[in-house]
């Protein structure tokens, strides 16, 4: 059988259009038609930007509560220690007081001593009648009122902080220590404090 002339082989390509090779020709080589355009950025991914800390890096609401109860903390602190060193002072300044009271009281009546000892003496002979018995009393009592105060007694402990033996009188059997025996001069003292020693006489045990 004749196969019609002009008409095409079996297995050829078919002719391309002009319509075809137009488009052809403004696709540049190699390119892919499905290609997105140049500087368009992907879409960002769920989740993407943050992080497990999110917040972490925010500062926390001051407390007004918190705030006032550390104020109130240090004010008491500092109170105490205000109160503390307020105590100490006027500590301080009553021992300074009394301290200044007793030196003054020391040097008026330090010269008195030997007065009263002239008292003493004159009541051991008996010539302290009349008159001078009354001003003698008299004198006593305003010492005593000072804060002077007598001491030493026959039979007393011997105690070198008070006492000041003169000299020892030998033995006695019915001491156990060694014991004052006589009085030479009273002791005096203000307060604690020691204006003169006791000046005795002192016996030993056997």
């Amino acid at each position: 059988m004749t196969e019609p002339a002009g008409g095409a082989q079996q297995g050829d390509q078919p002719t391309e259009t002009p319509a075809e090779e137009t488009a052809q020709a403004a696709t540049p080589a190699g390119a892919e038609a499905d290609t997105e355009p140049e500087g368009t950025a992907a879409p960002p991914q769920a989740g993407a930007g943050t992080t497990d800390g999110e917040g972490a890096g925010e500062t926390a609401e001051p407390d007004p509560l918190a705030d006032a109860q550390q104020k109130v903390a240090e004010l008491t602190t500092d109170l105490q220690r205000l109160q503390a060193e307020y105590v100490n002072y006027k500590r301080r300044v009553d021992r300074d007081r009394e301290l200044i009271a007793q030196n003054a009281t020391f040097k008026v009546l330090s010269p008195i001593i030997e007065v009263l000892d002239t008292v003493d003496r004159a009541r051991e002979h008996g010539e302290l009648e009349g008159g001078f018995k009354a001003v003698a009393d008299q004198l006593e009592r305003v010492v005593t009122s000072l804060g002077l105060t007598r001491f030493g007694e026959p039979g007393d402990a011997f105690d070198p902080t008070v006492h000041e033996a003169l000299s020892h009188m030998g033995t006695d059997p019915d001491v156990t220590e060694t014991t004052v025996k006589v009085i030479a001069k009273a002791g005096y003292r203000i307060g604690d404090r020691v204006v003169r020693a006791a000046q005795v006489l002192v016996v030993d045990p056997e």
